[in-house]
Formats: structure tokens, sequence, C-alpha cells
């Protein structure tokens, strides 16, 4: 069940002790009391997700008690093979990605969790196009980037449209490439996010069949490592971070023209298309709780079922809640 819920920050409450040489107990680094400006964190970015710019707007990279490298990624997958094999520390994804991350045995903690707006989720087709509804997908071409939140979105809609997943052609591009498919007429729909719906709406013409409300949820979860989570100072630091992330958030949800004007400007988007994009993906912080791993679940198991991932997968094992305390929900 989609729901809303308005959450304020709390205290970040980070203590700053000396830890041992080998870099503090676990006791430590379970409470993120280590010494974070010891430390540098390498962020993992999306193209078309402007994390750094995200938070360099809303101030939240002028005093970091710690450094911070940035790496780019065209989609959340490849982010959670990064942090999977120790070359970056933290990411944000969507709601599928953790799904084949943990289905591969991948070593990745989900330690926060947001819910954006589910307009701009959106399975699209080009605007002469035949196809009026979902269920005439049967037999077609349809671009999405594998493991990715739309490709849990075209799952759903396909289920929800009387069809099976074997009943289309799926053909797994990352957005670029699935763009110029599209508009190449190489395929006859995309399942795709926000930017890239309202890019392809203004400049493409492409036509919205199905959009999130009433397919899925609009779950976006910030990820780091098990091997991060055993260093102390790793720990308060990413702790510091993921505050710092929530701040932004909640930034840009009140100065939404600003954020767009620096959003265009960082990503070469018109102004118009990223004052749209920004419109339907608003976004809510939550509290990791039952109902956010349950919704999961039906994520890894509808994944499970389609044998698009090996076997069944307990979300509930990859979710660390001791983050928590910085998120005051009412």
């Amino acid at each position: 069940m989609k729901r809303r819920i308005i959450a304020l920050l709390a205290a970040l409450s980070l203590t700053v002790t000396a830890v041992s040489a080998c870099g503090g107990s676990d006791e430590e680094a379970a409470s993120g009391t280590g010494d974070p400006s010891k430390v540098t964190l390498t962020i993992g970015d999306q193209k078309g997700a402007s994390l750094q710019s995200l938070l360099k707007a809303a101030g939240q990279l002028d005093d970091t008690p710690y450094k911070v490298n940035w790496s780019l990624f065209t989609s959340g997958p490849p982010i959670l093979e990064a942090i999977n094999a120790g070359s970056v520390d933290f990411g944000l994804v969507g709601n599928a990605p953790p799904v084949f991350a943990a289905a591969a045995r991948s070593k990745i903690v989900i330690i926060g969790a947001t819910e954006i707006s589910l307009e701009g989720q959106a399975v699209v087709v080009p605007g002469d196009s035949a196809i009026k509804t979902p269920a005439e997908l049967r037999g077609k071409k349809v671009a999405v980037a594998k493991g990715s939140s739309a490709h849990y979105h075209l799952v759903q809609v396909l289920k929800k449209n009387g069809l099976s997943y074997g009943d289309i052609q799926p053909q797994y591009l990352q957005p670029a490439d699935a763009l110029a498919a599209l508009s190449g007429g190489r395929v006859d729909a995309w399942a795709i996010w926000e930017p890239y719906t309202a890019q392809a709406e203004t400049q493409e013409g492409v036509r919205i069949i199905a959009d999130g409300n009433g397919y899925v949820n609009g779950y976006n979860f910030q990820i780091t490592s098990e091997a991060a989570l055993k260093d102390a100072d790793k720990t308060a630091a990413l702790k510091d971070f993921l505050g710092r992330y929530h701040k932004a958030v909640l930034w840009a949800n009140d100065h939404p023209k600003e954020w767009a004007e620096l959003w265009a400007a960082d990503t070469g988007l018109p102004v118009d298309v990223a004052e749209q994009a920004h419109r339907r993906r608003l976004a809510t912080i939550l509290r990791i709780d039952d109902e956010v791993v349950t919704e999961e679940q039906r994520v890894a198991d509808a994944f499970s079922e389609l044998k698009l991932i090996p076997g069944k997968v307990e979300i509930a094992d990859f979710f660390d809640r001791r983050f928590n305390d910085i998120v005051e929900a009412k």
C-alpha cells in the first residue's frame, strides 16, 4: 500500500570519539560514534538524478567533516555493483535494484528510504503510435533498464492488464540507448523514470500509457555496504551524510523553481523539463519499518516468480534500521 508520511529531521546525535588503530570496535561501528574526519566517502550518483548538485544547492556539502568523492553511473544497478565491489560507499537507487543485488548475494545494506511521486514513473510510446493502452503491448518490443524501478513497474503494468512478461519482447537498454531506440522506431515502448519521462514527452512527443499510480510503490533507497558499516569512522560519516541528504530533499521540496533551474543547468535539460520532472518526483522521507520491508518483499517475490532472479530473496536480511534515529516520522 502506497503511503505518505510527512517526515521531519531529528538530531543526528553523532558523538565523535577516539577509536583504536584497527578502526574501532563492533559496538562503535554499530552506534556510528567513530571519527568521520578520518574518512573519504565515495558517493555513487546517477545521470539525471544529480545527487551531488542537489546537496550542493542545499548547502549540504559546505562543511562535511570528511572528504567526499563522486562517481557517476547510468542507473541504479551499476551503483550497487560498485558498492558490492567496495569502490563506492553510498548510493541512491529505486525499488528494484536492491532486489537484484540481493539475489546476486551482494554485500549491500539498505540504510534509508524515501518515497517519490509516481506520475513520472511511466511506460511511454511514440506520439503517433497505434498503442493506446498497456493491453496492446502484447508482442511488442519494450525498452527497459534491467533491474531498475522501471523494470518492476513494467512487470506490474503487464500483470494488471492481463499480460505476462513473456507476452512482450523486453529490450534491456540504459536510458540514453532506449530513448534513441524509441525515437528511431527500433522499440515500440519504453518503461522509464524521471527526468527521462519529461524529456521524452517534451522533446520526442511521447505519450504516457501508464504511470506508476496503482501499480507500484514509489520507494527509493539509500544503500551502503556491509564492509562500510563494520568501520566505526565510516559509519559515522555515512550517518552524517544521510542526514544531509534528508535536508537536501526537504530543501528541494520547498524550493522547486530554484532547484529545477540548477538541475537543468547540471543536466543540460531545458528548465521546463526539469520543473515538470521535479513536480512529478517530490520525495518524502521514511523510516525503515515493517511496511517498507513488506512492500520491498513484494518486489522481490514478483521478480522471483518470473525467474528474473535466482531463487527467493529474503529482503529483510538486507535492511539496517540503525539509521532511523535521524528521522522523526509523524
